[in-house]
């Protein structure tokens, strides 16, 4: 018997939707008889409703090269399903965005200037990358800091920014000693990634474009060129 792979079957794409179609009813079941906003019911449901949606777009791009126009996020690496009021009346915005200092002395250098600009020349706040990364912040927006990263000697890495709901805005101060601790993922509305990660992922789609490429060139050269004599 063959060890290769045998084609996917028309049965195969439609017992897939119909497994789809299952876990959507039972996702939906769930939530209805909800208990509570951790209800493992719920998750549950989510996770099989993850798992038959992901087989039936497998299965349906290898029976007719077509993708499903929605896309359920692993239940392993992505956020447990929404919770969260349908119309939420406040938000919080929440920001996370990493950079490497890959140039301390034109980081330092910016910094001082800054400084001098202000009339602060005689301040050493400047002198130390802890110091020089006050300054900076104390200056500049974050956002305006993000696009102009290069100009202040960091390198950008990974970012995100999670948009969570909430019932109503907290009191004054109220989470300001400790603003990351009560996020809760089930309130979370979007999120948005940035990566090299998914970078990478591109250049390995482009790269195996090339070898397409590459590998058409090749079987063009072995065709015998035409006779333009005749």
């Amino acid at each position: 018997m063959s060890d290769a792979a045998q084609p996917t079957t028309a049965a195969e794409v439609r017992a897939a939707a119909e497994a789809v179609k299952t876990a959507l009813d039972r996702h939906l079941a769930a939530v209805e008889r909800r208990s509570g906003e951790d209800d493992p019911a719920v998750y549950e449901a989510f996770n099989q409703l993850a798992a038959a949606a992901e087989v039936y777009d497998e299965l349906l791009y290898d029976r007719y090269d077509e993708v499903t126009p929605f896309e359920i996020p692993g239940a392993d690496d992505s956020l447990p399903p929404y919770s969260g009021p349908e119309e939420p009346s406040a938000l919080s915005v929440l920001i996370r965005r990493d950079y490497a200092v890959a140039e301390p002395q034109r980081l330092l250098a910016q910094a001082q200037r800054i400084e001098a600009a202000d009339g602060g020349a005689d301040s050493d706040a400047a002198e130390t990358v802890n110091g020089a990364l006050g300054v900076l912040f104390g200056e500049f927006e974050p956002d305006e800091i993000a696009s102009r990263h290069k100009e202040f000697g960091l390198e950008e890495a990974d970012s995100t920014l999670w948009v969570t709901a909430a019932d109503e805005l907290p009191e004054a101060g109220e989470w300001l000693s400790a603003p990351f601790e009560s996020v809760d993922p089930q309130r979370v509305v979007c999120r948005f990634d940035v990566s090299a990660v998914f970078d990478e992922d591109l250049d390995d789609d482009a790269d195996d474009v090339d070898l397409d490429a590459d590998e058409d060139a090749e079987e063009d050269e072995d065709l015998e060129p035409l006779d333009t004599d005749r």
